[in-house]
């Protein structure tokens, strides 16, 4: 709804709106397997060949992307550093967005980009003066390292955390950044990630 009704309003975002991606995922799968199950019910060759085309076409892309990434490694991690970055910044602007941030951080037991100082670059969070913000030099709950005694979630655990000394982060936030976690997580995880990209690469061919 918050797409459709002002879509100026996610053009103007600068980082994700998860709706946006989701409706184009959708878009690009119902086209094909309308294509697919059309073309075959009625024998259609143009509606075969398109069909045919496009799955061709995303298996190379997916190809060309995972070489890419393991070959310039560096600029994939800047870009993804400046992705999530931009994110950060339009934390409060998306209630999809602030989500899908906080499932990440919580899930990975992350703060930021690089760290907790990343939230810096929102207007809400931002340690400046300027700001009146009251979670001014905090960062987001999701941070918070979770108390196994509560049962409730408190959503105010990371107000003015930063203005502590980072010697007492550690008690009460994760500390490691997102891309920093992921980066971690990979390795050991490349069978499992190696051996889903060959089954879907399988299941196109």
């Amino acid at each position: 709804q918050g797409v459709l009704s002002d879509l100026t309003k996610v053009t103007g975002l600068h980082g994700l709106d998860p709706v946006v991606l989701v409706l184009v995922v959708g878009i690009v799968m119902f086209t094909l397997g309308f294509a697919g199950c059309v073309g075959a019910l009625r024998e259609n060759i143009c509606l075969l060949k398109f069909f045919c085309g496009a799955i061709v076409f995303i298996f190379l892309l997916e190809l060309a992307v995972a070489v890419l990434a393991f070959l310039f490694q560096d600029w994939v991690r800047d870009r993804v550093k400046e992705f999530f970055e931009n994110n950060i910044k339009s934390y409060r602007d998306d209630i999809d967005l602030q989500n899908l941030i906080d499932s990440l951080q919580k899930i990975n037991h992350c703060c930021g980009a690089q760290g907790p100082e990343d939230w810096d670059f929102n207007i809400y969070f931002n340690c400046s003066s300027e700001s009146k913000s009251r979670e001014k030099c905090g960062v987001p709950f999701s941070c918070c390292i979770p108390d196994p005694a509560q049962k409730v979630v408190n959503t105010q655990c990371g107000y003015d955390i930063r203005k502590k000394s980072k010697s007492e982060w550690d008690d009460q936030i994760f500390v490691k950044g997102c891309i920093v976690a992921l980066e971690a997580w990979l390795p050991q995880n490349i069978y499992i990630v190696a051996g889903v990209f060959i089954a879907i690469s399988l299941l196109q061919v």
